[in-house]
């Protein structure tokens, strides 16, 4: 039997939160036990299934936020799948990793017309494929960012308008940096969702060396200052990082 799990335990073992999902589409089922295995060590949630028709499924039940696929499944190939995903309003944005044996050019250029986010070969080093997800990743949010780009977002006594650079908290103009403008459009995004440390640091510092998770702590504590009250809305997932509340 399968295990399409999609929850593991925090670093803390204690408590289980909501993490980064990921979908594997693969029908071998000793490299998706391989993938499984090294991306729930990476700290990532796993979902996992061995057809394009299963995998869809998993899709419009679970909405994860990036899929690895497998392009030679049976039935219903990886190219198929992509391109009806691409095609779906409701997972046009989720990003597609094709994984495969089949590392001919015209095989990648077909993959990433089809909308893939990246191609990898097989055999592949899962050092370079966990860099090449985050990387992925990383892109997402940022595109996440930019198309908030004149859209306003209001919840939890916060409104923000990107446009103006403004932010409005329980009716009173809050004066913040660009950083933390981007942190609390960031999270804010999603509520509910857990940003991890290492996502923010990717998203809003572009991965910058010198930024640490200290740095992400001291920089989340003043944007709760400022936002008095309305800073609870900001809480802090022990040992993984922070949401806002929904």
């Amino acid at each position: 039997m399968r295990d399409t799990s999609s929850t593991m335990t925090t670093p803390t073992g204690n408590q289980q939160e909501e993490l980064t999902t990921i979908l594997l589409v693969e029908d071998e089922q000793d490299l998706l036990e391989l993938l499984k295995y090294n991306l729930n060590r990476e700290g990532f949630n796993t979902i996992t299934a061995m057809t394009g028709e299963e995998g869809l499924k998993q899709v419009r039940s679970t909405s994860p936020d990036l899929i690895l696929l497998d392009l030679m499944l049976p039935a219903m190939d990886g190219l198929e799948v992509c391109r009806t995903l691409k095609s779906r309003e409701h997972t046009a944005n989720i990003p597609v990793i094709m994984l495969t044996a089949r590392g001919e050019e015209s095989d990648i250029v077909r993959g990433l017309e089809m909308g893939a986010d990246d191609y990898i070969t097989k055999p592949f080093s899962p050092r370079i494929l966990m860099a090449r997800i985050r990387a992925v990743l990383r892109r997402a949010e940022a595109e996440l960012l930019n198309n908030q780009s004149g859209s306003t977002m209001s919840s939890g006594g916060i409104h923000i308008d990107p446009d103006r650079h403004e932010v409005i908290a329980n009716g009173e103009a809050i004066d913040m940096t660009a950083t933390e403008f981007k942190l609390l459009s960031l999270i804010m995004s999603k509520p509910g969702r857990v940003f991890t440390r290492q996502q923010i640091i990717e998203t809003i510092h572009e991965g910058f060396a010198a930024v640490t998770d200290r740095s992400v702590d001291v920089q989340v504590v003043a944007l709760r200052r400022k936002l008095k009250d309305a800073g609870r809305n900001i809480e802090t997932v022990r040992g993984v990082g922070y949401r806002f509340k929904e």
